[in-house]
C-alpha cells in the first residue's frame, strides 16, 4: 500500500514537473519568436540567390518596436482598431496592435479577417504578389498598399501601369513612392565618411603587383541588366579579378565562400585593397541603387557604376564614382581606368571627398535626414514599421474625415512609383561570343508581363473572384 502511494506521489510529481517544463518551454518559444521577428527581413527577402554576392545579409531592418499581441479567440479585442491585413504573410504575425504616433492599428496575416467590418487595408509584398486569391470583391473602403524594395526581375507585372495603379499607397525604391526606400542599403552618413577600411593609395599601388586594378564580385549571372556581357567585353581590354560565380577567375579564401561573407570583415578587407570595383546593378531603373554602390563608397574603393540613370542624385559628391554610361564602349572605359591607375593625382580626385569627410550632395543629406526609418538603428523604426504606420495613419485620416461627414481622401499610385524600362542586351563584336543563356529571356519576360498586367487589371476591375484559367485565357487571347 505504501509502495502504491509512493508511486502515485511520484507520478503526481512527474506530472507537475512536466507541466512546469511545458510552460517554461512555451515561454522560451514565445521569446525566441519575438527575437526572430526582429530579423524577419532575412535573406529570403533578397534579390540574390544563396551564393557569394548578390544581396548583403547585414542590412536587416532594426528590431520591431514593442507591440501588444492579442488573443485571436476574442474578436472584441480588435473592435477599437482599424485592421491592416497583410495579404502576403511577410511578418508572420497573426495579430498585433501597432502604435503609430497617437493612433494604433491591428496588423495581422490572418485571412479570416477578410470580411471583418473594421478591415480597412490590405498590405502586399511585391515579390509575393500574384493572381492567386486576391482579396476580391474589393470594397470602396478597402485600400491596397504595396511594399516592394527589390529588383524588378522578382515581379515584372508590378512595373506596368495597369497593376501599379491598383494600389493606393506604395513603399518602393523610387523617390516618387509614398514611402521612398532608395537608401535602404545605406546606414547613414557616418559609414560613408568612415576611414575604417580605407587602404592608403601607396599601399594599393604596391598591391597592384598581384592584384588587378578592377574587382568584380557577382554570382547572380545574366540578370536583366546584362552586366556580364559588358564585363566580359571589358576583360578583353583590362585585367579584372572576378571572385563570384559569374566570369570567375579568382578564388576567395574558403571561409568567405558563403552568402554571409559579403558582410564579413575579412571580405571587406580584401575588396578594400582594390582601386576600382565594377558596381553593376542587376536591373536598370530610376532610383534602384543597392549595396553595389554603397559598399565600395564605404570601403574607399572607386565604384565603376552601371545601373540607375538617376545615380548622380545619390552620390556623395560629383566625383566619387565612374559612370559606365559616359563611355561609348568598354574599350574607352578601360583606357580611362588605366589612366587613373597610373596617375595618383587623377585617382585621388575620386576619393578626396572621403579623405576630407565631405558630403557635398545636399539631396542625399536631406533624404537621409528626413527618412522616417533606420537601418541597423535600434533607436528608429525599420522600414516595414514605417510602411505599416504610413498606411495606418492614412486610414485614420480618412476615418476622421468621415466622422466629420466629409468624403475620404483617395490616394493612388502612379507609374513613377516603379519605373523600369524594358531590358536591353549589349551587342559587342563577335570576338567574344556568349552562349545562349538566361540573359535572353528577360526581354520576352518583360513583354509577357505587360500582357499579364493588362489581363489582371481587367479582371480586378470586374471586382469579382476569377480563376487562373480565366486569367491565362485573357493573356493569350488573340
Amino acid at each position: 500500500m505504501v509502495r502504491i502511494q509512493r508511486r502515485k506521489l511520484l507520478a503526481s510529481c512527474l506530472c507537475i514537473t512536466a507541466t512546469i517544463f511545458l510552460l517554461v518551454t512555451l515561454q522560451v518559444v514565445v521569446e525566441l519568436g519575438k527575437f526572430e521577428r526582429k530579423k524577419f527581413k532575412g535573406s529570403s527577402l533578397r534579390d540574390g540567390h544563396a551564393k557569394v554576392e548578390e544581396e548583403p545579409t547585414h542590412l536587416y531592418p532594426s528590431p520591431k518596436k514593442d507591440a501588444l499581441v492579442l488573443n485571436r479567440k476574442d474578436p472584441m479585442e480588435t473592435d477599437s482598431y482599424p485592421i491592416m491585413l497583410w495579404w502576403s504573410p511577410l511578418t508572420g504575425e497573426t495579430g498585433r496592435v501597432g502604435q503609430c504616433g497617437e493612433e494604433a492599428c491591428f496588423f495581422t496575416i490572418n485571412r479570416s479577417y477578410l470580411h471583418h467590418p473594421r478591415t480597412r487595408a490590405f498590405l502586399f509584398y511585391g515579390t509575393d504578389f500574384s493572381i492567386d486569391s486576391l482579396p476580391l470583391p474589393r470594397k470602396a473602403h478597402h485600400d491596397w498598399a504595396l511594399f516592394h524594395e527589390e529588383s524588378p526581375k522578382n515581379n515584372y507585372k508590378l512595373f506596368h501601369k495597369p497593376v501599379i495603379t491598383l494600389f493606393n499607397y506604395t513603399a518602393t525604391f523610387s523617390r516618387h513612392s509614398h514611402l521612398p526606400l532608395t537608401t535602404q542599403y545605406l546606414e547613414g552618413i557616418g559609414v560613408l565618411k568612415s576611414l575604417r577600411y580605407l587602404v592608403p593609395l601607396q599601399s594599393k599601388n604596391n598591391l597592384r603587383k598581384r592584384l588587378a586594378p578592377l574587382v568584380y564580385v557577382q554570382s547572380d549571372c545574366d540578370p536583366p541588366s546584362d552586366r556580364d556581357s559588358y564585363v566580359q567585353e571589358l576583360m578583353t581590354y583590362i585585367e579584372v579579378d572576378s571572385y563570384g560565380e559569374c566570369l570567375h577567375n579568382k578564388d576567395l579564401p574558403h571561409q568567405l565562400n558563403n552568402p554571409a561573407s559579403m558582410d564579413a570583415d575579412g571580405f571587406y578587407r580584401i575588396i578594400a585593397q582594390y582601386k576600382f570595383i565594377l558596381a553593376f546593378e542587376n536591373a536598370i531603373c530610376d532610383d534602384y541603387v543597392t549595396e553595389k554602390l554603397w559598399r565600395p563608397l564605404k570601403l574607399g574603393v572607386v565604384p565603376v557604376y552601371y545601373g540607375s540613370p538617376s545615380v548622380t542624385d545619390w552620390l556623395p559628391s560629383n566625383r566619387s564614382a565612374i559612370l559606365v554610361s559616359e563611355f561609348s564602349h568598354p574599350r574607352e572605359l578601360a583606357a580611362y581606368i588605366e589612366q587613373l591607375d597610373s596617375d595618383d593625382r587623377l585617382y585621388e580626385a575620386y576619393i578626396e571627398w572621403k579623405l576630407k569627410g565631405e558630403i557635398s550632395n545636399q539631396w542625399l543629406l536631406t533624404a537621409l535626414r528626413e527618412r522616417t526609418w533606420g537601418v541597423q538603428d535600434i533607436n528608429q523604426d525599420n522600414y516595414i514599421d514605417a510602411f505599416e504606420c504610413m498606411v495606418c495613419s492614412k486610414v485614420w485620416d480618412n476615418i476622421r474625415l468621415q466622422e466629420k461627414g466629409l468624403p475620404p481622401k483617395r490616394w493612388k499610385a502612379d507609374v513613377m512609383h516603379l519605373s523600369c524600362p524594358e531590358p536591353t542586351l549589349f551587342a559587342f563584336s563577335p570576338e567574344a561570343p556568349r552562349q545562349r543563356s538566361a540573359r535572353e529571356m528577360w526581354i520576352p519576360s518583360f513583354q509577357q508581363s505587360n500582357k499579364e498586367a493588362q489581363a489582371l487589371r481587367w479582371l480586378v476591375d470586374r471586382n469579382q473572384n476569377f480563376s487562373a484559367q480565366e486569367f491565362w485565357g485573357l493573356v493569350f487571347q488573340d
